[in-house]
């Protein structure tokens, strides 16, 4: 995977007032900045850098220094890292909204992992000192970024147990149920669903395994794909095969 710097940033004299503009709204709308005065937002846009990145190409890299919080404002990353045997090995998925390297921002320790574009997105990096400080002076940021911090822990330490299971079909449903949400209606979802190749490497097995585990849940009318996202039809039977799946 190569790395892209195309540095698309509001700063630049050939950026437009109406790509400023479109900027603006994309930082109201992450969870974090959301509910900021329009004056901090702004002044939050000017300090930021925008940058593209093609599919497969790292955003960041573990072990570098922690120049910047960066924010998703449309794509998909993955945040990975690599085995001893040179293995990718998946650890989390990042939607637009969603926001990584605060504990390098906080500690100041380089990258405990790196980021690489599932598919090709556009994401905003705050210099440390800026978001260091929106995090110190910004009661309401720091709150938000403590909870995030402590679902991420909450989150880490399922996915420890999930891989935990020596079975590999139970390993991958019991992932898809924890990637699962409930939205309008009480569908449960997962938007954006990672490719076969992401959930290999998110739950240690081989593609081909993924492949025929999900098989055995279309044919059974347990999920159904719309797009890019998966819907779980019977949440039901799901659970009694990530506790009973028998090995394939």
């Amino acid at each position: 995977m190569s790395e892209n710097i195309d540095n698309t940033s509001n700063q630049s004299p050939e950026t437009p007032t109406q790509a400023r503009q479109v900027i603006t709204v994309h930082l109201q709308n992450i969870p974090l900045l959301k509910g900021l005065p329009a004056e901090l937002l702004n002044e939050i846009g000017k300090r930021m850098i925008f940058r593209s990145y093609p599919k497969n190409s790292f955003v960041l890299h573990k072990g570098g220094k922690a120049d910047f919080l960066i924010f998703l404002l449309s794509g998909q990353l993955q945040v990975i890292d690599i085995s001893s045997d040179g293995r990718i090995v998946g650890l989390s998925f990042l939607n637009p909204g969603d926001y990584a390297g605060e504990l390098s921002i906080i500690d100041g320790k380089p990258r405990s992992a790196s980021v690489v574009a599932s598919e090709n997105s556009l994401v905003a990096l705050l210099p440390r000192l800026d978001a260091r400080r929106l995090i110190y002076t910004q009661p309401l940021l720091a709150e938000r970024t403590l909870i995030s911090l402590a679902t991420k822990v909450r989150i880490s330490t399922t996915y420890r147990a999930i891989l935990g299971i020596p079975n590999a079909a139970q390993r991958l449903y019991a992932f898809i149920q924890q990637l699962a949400k409930k939205g309008v209606g009480n569908l449960i979802t997962i938007e954006n669903c990672p490719n076969q190749q992401e959930l290999a490497s998110m739950v240690n097995v081989r593609r081909e395994t993924v492949s025929r585990a999900l098989k055995i849940l279309f044919e059974q009318n347990i999920i159904e794909k719309d797009g890019k996202r998966l819907i779980i039809r019977n949440a039901e039977r799901l659970n009694e095969l990530a506790n009973t799946a028998t090995k394939i």
